[in-house]
């Protein structure tokens, strides 16, 4: 078992080139996939794979992809400030299953406090009202985006306050503590449960790709009944295999582990050879 997770974000956008834009490289990185002749499957089902719900043979020969952040671009054509048209995240899987008469599927780990939404919206795109989660039922009725949770409010260094009780914002690595870790975790997972019911909230991907031992071998394991996660995700570069930690799965991500076509295939000849 040796899946590569490969992350993208859809707000990097500087320019129309594949190492400047992340549309530009998902659209390339799929087809590149499918060359290869891996399947692109569910996150969800590469943990069922590790937590031995599934056999192993359901992902065998496969990839998958996730999004992280849930603005617009993940789901809407958009026009961009300075660089044009982007067809969004959703629309370039669209596009992939009708060229390639193949299936395809990624998870969007959605940073959930509409208020840090609203003010992330102003402090880290153009104050349009780009960040809202009106998609986000659409987007789990028509089953090609996965809504999961990226924590209440990405404890942002751009917030005037976040829910961590020291103010120690723009790391993750300071959410130690049972009341911060609820507050992030457990409140994120609750309003998408209430919001996209009967969808229920199941994987959580760290800001920042950040973790911490609090974090990693208490609250996420001893809690898993109350926060019901059931497998989190960091940024480590490395495939997701058997011994892969539970609550600390790698994922590789666009722009800083690989940034053109040739990465790409570095990556996954590692990954998958």
């Amino acid at each position: 078992m040796r899946i590569p997770v490969l992350t993208y974000h859809s707000n990097n956008i500087a320019g129309n080139d594949y190492a400047d834009n992340d549309h530009v490289a998902l659209a390339a990185d799929l087809r590149a996939i499918a060359r290869r002749g891996l399947r692109i499957v569910p996150l969800h089902r590469v943990v069922d794979a590790l937590l031995g719900a599934a056999p192993e043979s359901t992902v065998d020969g496969a990839v998958a992809i996730t999004f992280d952040d849930g603005s617009w671009f993940d789901w809407h054509d958009m026009d961009h400030p300075t660089c044009g048209r982007q067809r969004g995240f959703a629309g370039i899987l669209r596009d992939f299953v009708a060229e390639t008469g193949t299936s395809a599927h990624a998870t969007s780990f959605v940073i959930v406090s509409p208020d840090a939404r609203a003010m992330l919206d102003r402090t880290c795109l153009i104050g349009r009202g780009w960040w809202t989660d009106d998609w986000w039922r659409a987007a789990q009725r028509e089953g090609l985006l996965a809504i999961e949770s990226h924590s209440w409010d990405h404890n942002h260094a751009t917030l005037p306050a976040t829910v961590q009780r020291e103010q120690r914002k723009g790391t993750f690595a300071s959410i130690d503590s049972h009341a911060d870790a609820d507050a992030e975790i457990r409140r994120a997972a609750d309003w998408l449960d209430t919001h996209l019911a009967p969808h229920r909230a199941s994987l959580f991907a760290y800001p920042y790709g950040e973790s911490n031992d609090y974090l990693v071998r208490e609250y996420l394991p001893r809690f898993a009944r109350e926060h019901r996660v059931r497998a989190a995700f960091g940024t480590a570069p490395a495939p997701v295999e058997r011994a892969s930690p539970r609550w600390d799965l790698p994922r590789h991500v666009c722009g800083q582990h690989w940034s053109d076509p040739a990465g790409l295939e570095r990556l996954l000849d590692g990954a998958t050879g």
